[in-house]
């Protein structure tokens, strides 16, 4: 087993991607909003505008519609702006945060804000704001509701009465006109600055279909009373004058609208990482003032110098120093350490951490945007924007499809015209070319195979939260796992009982828990809680005295009981002989030792120790046989993370890392060429969660971790990790079947209704089969079972399937 020394964050770098334009050094960085993009070619296509400026590095997220760049010389954020602007997008600078100016009390006046939450009024990728998604879903439901009808009547001749055909124009022209209006839009957009997306084909395909519709109804002769929908396999221009096609217009628009839903769904909950950071922290705190009166004020007043009182179980409220007071500090959101930290006046404190002992009286050193906290949320944001390089499989291929099929079908209506096939063969034969390219199943391949696996996933207690993750799981190689939480419980508990001779384990513990139960700590609740478990009923304590830093003390049955640290009993001395190497073999395995006396003598010893979850072995057995190699991260010492390691079989092991330094570690080992995934449930987690290729979130753990990671554990259960990269895998592995099938079916039959061979009734039919096809092949993955190892709880099976 290999040790390795953490990096600090100093020695990875600033922390930043710098981009295409590589090393930024002493430039000025800014970050706007952008506007009106609706795919991830978007994105790229501002990207590549900025970048081409000189001295210009930038980075577009399509799902935080934001751009972060890097720009000196002569470029101004105005010049930025236009650019974006000229590129047919929008474009804001985000707004700074706002100081707290300090009084004469040391905090800001009411109303002013420290800017801890400030500057995220955009964040998350909203764009158009919360809203967007329940406007895009409205939109949906509506051209549903319109289309299903058009849909069988075309599709089903017993339905088609006399004039059927004019009740499908009523229904269908509000979907073409309206549904389908972000996507005429955007084509429009994208058509002034000369390029063609997903949105052009869209857009293209349905108006064609709608016009050629309009054109049969009032000028042809499918306008007739008695006209019924006929089938034939070639264009014929008897045909064409009475053929419609309302239910295809209609139908594409409805699924792409599908699609767009769902995508704009992920994107409302790229933020919430950022958020649920922001919200660790404390919302109002007791500032303390001259006279030594405590004022109750929100935290966003608090300025340097601030002196406030925390109390046992409440948040601390910024980064500090302790004037007053001494307390056992709970600090496992930063360090991911079950044991608390002791601190006196002098020693710094973390904001959001969590006063586990006595009062203190904080000075605040930092507030705002410069605590740790801040920091934190940042690193998140950051990891964030790094990965903007993702783009949607579909985005990728339709870069190149979209302008080959609209040439095939301006081609084919020029081939025709010149041939002499007359203009309407023309140009039933070109709408039947841009029908059977009519990306429905297109639309449908990533989202039904990832609405059937994420369903599938939720019901074994795997959330995905995008189809950016499946791909991502086919390419790590290295998994890094977080230890408290993750491979063990998180909890402190009673491993070994040690009583001196002439001392029962029965006595000892019943002695030792009834003065620990009295208190908060979490050894002394470990020690409790094991005690009763395994004695029964505790007896009562008197006169029972918490010594800060030390332990307990209390009279339970007439002896007068002393537990903790050694120095708690100095007439007893110090344990000697047996109980020096079981206190010393606990440290070597990173257990925590606890003396017990009573009646001026040492009685035993007792260790605690956070355990190693069950299973956990198992589940580091199947990661490596998915090709993963695992590597113990933590912020825990490294005697403790060593015993872990050796007891679930990693070889590799980086301990006592702060959360910027596990970013960095994540950086050293991408910069290494491997692929990292990162394993972990808390605060602390949370930014090398968001940095790393891939993010398994423990659902179990905090909220921050959950939102910054890729994929959620509902269970708590490593082994479920190993089911989530095959769940995903397997996914991906669907959708590349599906688009494969997809353009299979149709890009086979371009070529034969350009040649007129095929109308656009049956190219619509053809159309609607991939369709069918790529949903049947979708529905394979509820097949998917779990690894035999995982642990069942029937409870959480019956809550997770009826969510």
């Amino acid at each position: 087993m290999t040790s390795t020394a953490p990096e600090t964050a100093a020695t990875a770098g600033s922390g930043r991607d710098t981009g295409p334009g590589g090393d930024t050094g002493g430039e000025e960085q800014v970050e706007l909003l952008i506007g009106g993009m609706t795919c991830a070619s978007c994105a790229a296509r501002v990207e590549k505008k900025l970048n081409r400026m000189d001295g210009v590095s930038a980075t577009v997220n399509f799902a935080t519609e934001k751009a972060k760049v890097a720009f000196g010389g002569a470029v101004a954020v105005e010049d930025l702006i236009a650019t974006v602007e000229r590129t047919g997008y929008t474009a804001e600078r985000k707004p700074p945060p706002r100081p707290a100016p300090e009084t004469a009390t040391g905090a800001a006046p009411a109303g002013a804000e420290s800017g801890a939450g400030e500057g995220h009024g955009h964040e998350g990728g909203d764009g158009g704001g919360d809203g967007e998604p329940d406007a895009l879903r409205q939109r949906l439901l509506v051209s549903a509701a319109l289309s299903v009808p058009v849909v069988l009547m075309a599709m089903i001749p017993a339905l088609q009465f006399d004039n059927w055909q004019w009740l499908s124009l009523t229904l269908a022209a509000p979907v073409v006109v309206w549904g389908a209006l972000p996507f005429h839009r955007a084509a429009l957009t994208n058509a002034r600055h000369g390029a063609a997306t997903m949105d052009t084909l869209v857009s293209v395909g349905t108006l064609a279909a709608f016009g050629w519709s309009l054109w049969a109804l009032f000028l042809g002769d499918a306008g007739m009373p008695g006209m019924r929908h006929g089938f034939s396999f070639s264009v014929s221009r008897a045909e064409a004058a009475s053929a419609l096609y309302l239910e295809v217009a209609a139908g594409v628009t409805t699924f792409i609208l599908l699609g767009r839903w769902l995508e704009a769904r992920s994107k409302r909950r790229a933020g919430a990482a950022l958020r649920a950071l922001m919200e660790l922290g404390a919302k109002d705190v007791a500032v303390l003032g001259p006279d030594g009166r405590e004022e109750r004020v929100p935290v966003g007043r608090l300025a340097v110098g601030t002196r406030f009182v925390v109390r046992p179980g409440e948040k601390i409220a910024t980064d500090g120093r302790v004037v007053e007071g001494s307390s056992a500090v709970d600090v496992s959101m930063l360090t991911g350490e079950s044991v608390p930290v002791d601190v006196a006046p002098g020693d710094s404190v973390t904001g959001a951490t969590v006063n586990a002992g006595g009062r203190l009286v904080v000075e605040a050193t930092r507030v705002g945007d410069d605590t740790r906290l801040a920091r934190m949320a940042a690193l998140v944001e950051e990891a964030q924007n790094g990965k903007a390089e993702v783009q949607r499989l579909a985005d990728r291929i339709s870069a190149v499809f979209v302008p080959v099929v609209l040439l095939i079908a301006l081609g084919t209506l020029a081939g025709w015209l010149l041939t002499g096939g007359g203009a309407t063969a023309a140009f039933t034969a070109a709408v039947a070319v841009l029908i059977i390219a009519c990306p429905c199943a297109l639309g449908l391949a990533t989202p039904t195979a990832l609405m059937v696996g994420t369903g599938r996933g939720a019901q074994l207690g795997i959330l995905i939260k995008g189809p950016e993750v499946l791909e991502s799981t086919r390419r790590v190689d290295t998994v890094l796992l977080d230890k408290t939480g993750t491979v063990t419980t998180g909890r402190m508990t009673l491993h070994g009982v040690h009583p001196a001779p002439g001392v029962g384990e029965d006595e000892l513990l019943r002695l030792a828990g009834a003065v620990e139960h009295a208190s908060e700590h979490p050894i002394a609740r470990a020690v409790a809680e094991g005690a009763a478990a395994r004695t029964g009923a505790l007896p009562p304590v008197e006169d029972f005295e918490n010594v800060p830093g030390l332990g307990v003390r209390g009279t339970v049955e007439g002896h007068e009981v002393l537990v903790g640290r050694e120095r708690l009993l100095p007439g007893a001395g110090a344990p000697s002989g047996e109980w020096t190497a079981v206190r010393d073999r606990a440290g070597a395995e990173g257990r925590t030792a606890v003396v017990v006396g009573w009646d001026g003598a040492v009685r035993g010893v007792l260790t605690v120790a956070d355990a190693v979850k069950e299973g956990s072995a198992a589940a580091v057995a199947e990661l490596r046989a998915l090709g993963l190699a695992p590597v113990l991260l933590t912020g825990d010492n490294r005697a403790v993370a060593e015993s872990v390691a050796r007891e679930t079989g990693i070889d590799e092991v980086i301990a006592e890392v702060l959360p910027e330094d596990k970013v960095a570690v994540v950086r050293r080992l991408r910069a290494e060429g491997r692929r990292v995934a990162m394993v972990g449930d808390g605060v602390n987690d949370a930014a090398a969660l968001a940095t790393a290729d891939l993010g398994l979130a423990m659902g179990t753990g905090t909220d921050a971790a959950i939102e910054a990671g890729d994929l959620t554990l509902v269970r708590g259960d490593l082994r479920v990790a190993a089911d989530a990269i095959r769940l995903s895998r397997r996914t991906l592995g669907t959708i590349k079947g599906n688009l494969f099938w997809a353009f299979g079916y149709n890009v086979a039959a371009l070529p034969v209704a350009a040649a007129g061979l095929l109308s656009p009734m049956i190219a619509g039919a053809a159309m609607a089969f991939s369709s069918v096809f790529v949903v049947t092949n979708s529905l394979r993955l509820r097949t998917f079972t779990q690894s035999p190892t995982a642990a069942r709880d029937p409870h959480l099976d019956e809550s997770i399937s009826k969510s």
